[in-house]
């Protein structure tokens, strides 16, 4: 069952997706949930506690992920695969909430500002070992590193805007095809 303040943080998600976390008011989400705008504020202190708590729980997932595949001991190639799933299920799951973490994190005020922005360093840093791992290893051609992170990052980023894409694909074959287009290209090599 799902408690005032769940809902509370799910409205909250989805008013800052629609309208962005600057436009949408305490009086908005207050009506969103059937509260009296007095009322509201025994259950949540301020908007940007809700912001606070969408944004790291979106990173403890990413955090969580990446220290699972981190353990799994499998090659780079099978790691970014993974990766790429986590990001898919991540987006499929809760897109209100990525939407909100991808991009709503830079109204966060200090200190919550620096440590979320910590959090993102270091899970890029994490994913950029994997690929400079890859290219080492020759699972993957010898690009800049930092170049193909950055392109699958935003390339995954569109993820939870599209919904027809997920009702057309299975989350396993839409992963498929991603690794596809971004692994391996779209040219066919000539033998």
């Amino acid at each position: 069952m799902t408690t005032k303040k769940q809902r509370i943080f799910a409205e909250a998600a989805q008013l800052f997706r629609e309208k962005g976390y600057s436009a949408a008011s305490m009086r908005d989400l207050a009506e969103r949930v059937g509260l009296k705008p007095s009322s509201f504020y025994s259950h949540i202190k301020s908007k940007e506690e809700i912001l606070q708590k969408i944004c790291f729980d979106s990173a403890q997932k990413f955090t969580e992920g990446m220290e699972r595949v981190e353990q799994s001991g499998g090659t780079s190639r099978q790691r970014v695969r993974a990766l790429l799933g986590l990001h898919l299920r991540v987006a499929l799951e809760d897109p209100t909430s990525v939407t909100v973490f991808n991009d709503e994190w830079r109204h966060l005020s200090e200190p919550a500002l620096s440590r979320f922005v910590s959090l993102r360093k270091d899970y890029e840093h994490r994913f950029l070992r994997i690929i400079e791992s890859g290219i080492e290893a020759g699972e993957f051609r010898a690009v800049h590193p930092q170049l193909a992170l950055y392109t699958l990052l935003n390339a995954l980023r569109w993820l939870h805007f599209d919904g027809k894409l997920s009702k057309q694909f299975s989350a396993e074959s839409l992963r498929e095809e991603l690794e596809k287009i971004l692994l391996h290209g779209l040219i066919v090599e000539k033998k």
